[in-house]
Parts: C-alpha cells; structure tokens; sequence
C-alpha cells in the first residue's frame, strides 16, 4: 500500500491478482481504501468507493443560464467555412 499524492492509503494490484482476490478488494474499497489496478506496473484503474451525492434538487441552477433569442440564427459564414475544411 502507498500514500498517494492526493489523499488516501492506496493498494495497488496486478490485474490478475485483482481479477483473483475482486471480492477482498470491494470489501476494502467498501472500507474506504483506494486500489488501483496495474498493467506491467501502469495504473490503468482504480478501484473508489461509491460516493453518495446527496438529494438532488429540481430547478436549483434556475436562471444561471438564459437562452439567447437568437440561439437557432444562421452562423456567421466565418464559423461555416470553419466546418468545411
């Protein structure tokens, strides 16, 4: 196991041990701990507990954005000739 730079003791694991000890490592990861998976010593996973959001709330981001009312206007043909390159 390792500190990692950004917080929490980390295991770290070969794929074929992690593919052989899955439900140890959940019950770590359920645990709190971090596990990363490494291919020929190159993470290229990582094991995090489920992290609950909380409730989300309907309409909480009402008015941070406003529809232009020229939203669906021709583009400038500056930006078409963009797309046809």
């Amino acid at each position: 196991m390792t500190k990692s730079a950004d917080g929490p003791v980390r295991a770290q694991v070969g794929v074929h041990e992690a593919k052989t000890r899955l439900s140890e490592l959940l019950r770590a990861v359920d645990a709190g701990q971090e596990v990363e998976i490494l291919r020929s010593g190159v993470p290229v996973a990582r094991l995090v507990p489920v992290r609950d959001g909380g409730e989300r709330v309907f309409g909480v981001d009402e008015g941070r954005f406003v529809l232009p009312a020229d939203f669906d206007a021709p583009l400038p043909d500056r930006v078409l000739d963009d797309f046809a390159s």
